[in-house]
């Protein structure tokens, strides 16, 4: 019998971001608890990643934590560890993994935002990963624009990161928001003073490996894309 991909490695999903994009919709709501077919979209993250054989998950939390405490201890029991890192202001992506770096056990850990799900080739990316660097999973998307786009080598290094582009852009590859990252890139980001890791950490990266995922992948940020949600969650689990 197979090793599931992520068995033995923690999972840390940021969450702590303010959601400010789908006030309109989700006024008094995290983004993480957003319901994708009357499901919070965390829960679909959680049994995703348990199939996938991730026991231990750090949940960073900031914006509404509460909410998300309540959620979980009125949820059923879990067979996964779930481990709380609550900021008390704003750190962003990079200073929520700095605050949490204590509670990551394994190495490498996978790092990923709370706010994207993808089928993700797991077992590809532990494969590819250099154990003291990062590897990051690429999508491809019609329209980087919104994202903004990254280019590989045919080595599988990424090369450049590109800065979102205002109105209508051309397809390309761009960052999924999936990461494996080892001690020692955790522990540089730990001991720094970062606070994006898009802008500040990842393009400083030298050598990150890139894997490209083809399969599906929604980002929920949008009341537009939360809206398709349910139809890309429940494709990728009928597949």
């Amino acid at each position: 019998m197979s090793i599931p991909a992520l068995s033995g490695i923690d999972v840390a999903i940021l969450a702590g971001g303010l959601g400010t994009r789908l006030r309109p919709v989700l006024p008094d709501t995290p983004k993480i608890l957003a319901p994708v077919d009357g499901r919070p979209f965390l829960e679909i993250l959680l049994d995703h990643l348990q199939r996938c054989g991730a026991g231990r998950v750090v949940l960073c939390l900031g914006h509404l934590a509460s909410q998300v405490e309540a959620w979980l201890a009125a949820a059923p029991m879990r067979q996964q560890e779930i481990v709380l890192s609550v900021e008390t202001q704003q750190l962003g992506t990079a200073g929520a993994l700095r605050l949490a770096r204590t509670l990551l056990t394994s190495d490498p850990v996978l790092v990923m935002n709370g706010d994207t799900f993808c089928d993700a080739d797991y077992a590809a990316m532990v494969a590819g990963h250099r154990a003291e660097g990062a590897t990051l999973l690429c999508a491809h998307q019609p329209d980087a624009s919104r994202y903004g786009a990254i280019t590989v080598g045919d080595d599988g290094t990424v090369l450049t990161f590109s800065e979102k582009e205002p109105g209508p852009g051309r397809p390309g590859l761009i960052n999924a928001g999936v990461y494996l990252f080892s001690g020692k890139v955790l522990d540089t980001i730990a001991g720094g003073h970062a606070r994006s890791l898009e802008r500040d950490i990842l393009p400083r990266i030298i050598g990150m490996r890139a894997v490209r995922h083809d399969g599906a992948f929604i980002d929920i940020g949008l009341p537009e894309t939360l809206r398709l949600a349910a139809s890309v969650v429940g494709g990728a689990h009928a597949a």
